[in-house]
């Protein structure tokens, strides 16, 4: 049996249903930081704003953050 080798643009529609497209504002300041860690990493400023948001997601939902408490206190 022949296997069926997708191409990258099939695949990347498939991710694309998947995903929601968003767009932002920034302050001219973080735009410019945000591309220039986009380049210095080689990646695209789209992944670099989705990963901060998972980074900043994950912040969120840690137990000292759910409850309002800071980490260090007793």
């Amino acid at each position: 049996m022949k296997s069926k080798k997708r191409s990258a643009k099939s695949m990347k529609a498939e991710n694309d249903a998947a995903s929601i497209r968003a767009s932002i504002s920034f302050p001219p300041e973080i735009y410019r930081t945000l591309e220039e860690i986009a380049h210095q990493k080689k990646v695209s400023l789209a992944w670099v704003v989705r990963e901060a948001s998972e980074r900043y997601i994950a912040g969120e939902r840690t137990p000292a953050r759910r409850t309002g408490k800071k980490a260090d206190r007793a």
